[in-house]
């Protein structure tokens, strides 16, 4: 009962199929290429002000959930990150006019309606939907029972409908711009419109809030819980190829009885072998698979922003470093400690299929120009929008979609995939095989963390089926 299971890879699924395995009996090895864990969903620190990189919202939030269940399970819900829900969710802002998604479904449709009257029909039609996901959640293998599923159906039953077309098609019905951008900042517009429904229903349903430390907390407490069950990672460490009994590193053989790959698998596929996979699944993933890449701009502000909405929705274009949208969200940290006292911490995601612009950028020698050009740009908005903030801008720190794969090796810098319309995901197998397994975003439906922890466990109970091992 003791055979050895080397992960790659320690981000969330990687940290999750680790704590179940070295509970069920294997002796587990995982090998991080970063100095942290978490993979992309982290945080970092610059000038003593801290950037969150990857939780916005944590699906799982809300203890009704199985999914909260699992969070516990590998303690990335402790005592040290009780959760906190932002109300209202988002706020935009059209000069004095000031429109929100609050936590109450009721009154957001109503304020939404008495802001633009002859959307109301519109509007209820779109909370109807909505509300058909109240019951909805990430199913959890073993976990998530026969009633779950069948609380459930109202929910399946409008679900083919809705992905069948994008957010922004279905958003379209709505005549005012305003209510129409406020909707399309919940979910990424070119998605399908039932990932825009479950995301609404989990703000509407007491889900989605934002466990205190943020992701790189999470992450720590996983490693930790890790650990104390025995566990072993090593950081900064790089695996170069997986190979019959084990993984190369630095040129030699560390042996494996089992390996979880939790590496973006569409990086995975073309690099980690000896040679590339040719099964239909990896070729499909090569022809198929959509990503979503964004630029990250983050900046330190000396100036307490406490007074400011935690999610705001400015109604600005915004047109350089390779994206081009009609508006962006505005994350606010004053509350949290990601910063010096009496300052604030403020980050934004600008998505678009970027990566070739900056990969560009770095070989013809003009990426730090441009990197700092999209902030300069940033912050020329952000003084325009919040007068508190002219001159006082002490730290900016830019991430592009080469920064994500240069960190993680994450294909085309992305992040996870993008769901569109009426299209299935494009996945690796849990089980490739006995002793080889996947986990992480290419395993499962797109969708930020739950997809990780979720196949990060069914991949550790795939290996104690295949090992025979009791799954603990």
């Amino acid at each position: 009962m003791n055979e050895k299971l080397i992960i790659v890879g320690g981000g969330i699924s990687g940290l999750t199929a680790g704590i179940y395995a070295q509970r069920s009996g294997f002796q587990t090895l995982i090998l991080e290429k970063c100095a942290t864990p978490g993979g992309i969903s982290t945080c970092w620190k610059r000038g003593g002000y801290m950037f969150e990189g990857g939780v916005h919202w944590l699906n799982g939030s809300g203890e009704h959930l199985d999914l909260n269940k699992v969070w516990k399970e590998v303690g990335a819900l402790k005592e040290n990150n009780p959760i906190y829900f932002k109300d209202p969710v988002y706020v935009l802002k059209n000069g004095k006019a000031q429109l929100a998604i609050w936590r109450d479904a009721d009154r957001t449709l109503q304020e939404l309606s008495a802001y633009s009257p002859r959307d109301r029909k519109v509007l209820r039609s779109i909370f109807r939907d909505v509300r058909m996901f109240k019951y909805f959640q990430s199913p959890v293998e073993g976990v998530t029972g026969i009633l779950d599923y069948i609380r459930m159906f109202p929910a399946i039953c409008v679900t083919p409908r809705l992905w069948m077309q994008s957010i922004k098609h279905y958003l379209s019905r709505i005549k005012d711009p305003d209510v129409r951008t406020l909707l399309e900042a919940v979910v990424a517009p070119v998605n399908n419109a039932m990932t825009f429904a479950y995301t609404l229903s989990g703000f509407f349903t007491g889900d989605s809030g934002y466990p205190s430390g943020g992701s790189l907390r999470m992450a720590l407490n996983m490693a930790d819980t890790f650990m104390e069950a025995g566990g072993e990672i090593r950081y900064n460490t790089a695996v170069e190829k997986v190979v019959d009994g084990g993984v190369i590193v630095n040129g030699e053989l560390l042996k494996a009885d089992a390996i979880i790959v939790t590496v973006d698998a569409r990086t995975a596929i073309d690099k980690l072998f000896e040679k590339p996979l040719q099964d239909s699944w990896a070729r499909r993933m090569r022809r198929l698979l959509v990503t979503s890449q964004t630029v990250f701009v983050g900046v330190g502000v000396e100036a307490d922003l406490n007074a400011y909405p935690k999610s705001m929705v400015f109604k600005v274009p915004f047109k350089d470093g390779g994206v081009d949208i009609p508006f962006f969200v505005v994350s606010n940290y004053a509350r949290d400690k990601y910063s010096p006292e009496g300052c604030t911490t403020l980050t934004a995601l600008f998505p678009g299929y970027s990566y070739g612009y900056w990969k560009a950028a770095r070989e013809d020698g003009t990426y730090d120009e441009k990197k700092k050009a999209v902030a300069e740009k940033f912050i020329g908005i952000l003084e325009e929008q919040i007068p508190e903030t002219k001159g006082k801008i002490a730290v900016m720190d830019v991430a592009t979609p080469v920064t994500y794969q240069r960190y993680c090796d994450t294909y085309e810098g992305s992040y996870m995939s993008d769901w569109l319309p009426a299209t299935l995901t494009t996945n690796a197998p849990n089980r490739y095989r006995k002793g080889l397994y996947f986990a992480g975003q290419r395993t499962a439906y797109s969708g930020g963390l739950p997809p990780a922890v979720i196949s990060g466990r069914l991949a550790a109970r795939l290996l104690c089926k295949d090992f025979k091992h009791k799954f603990i």
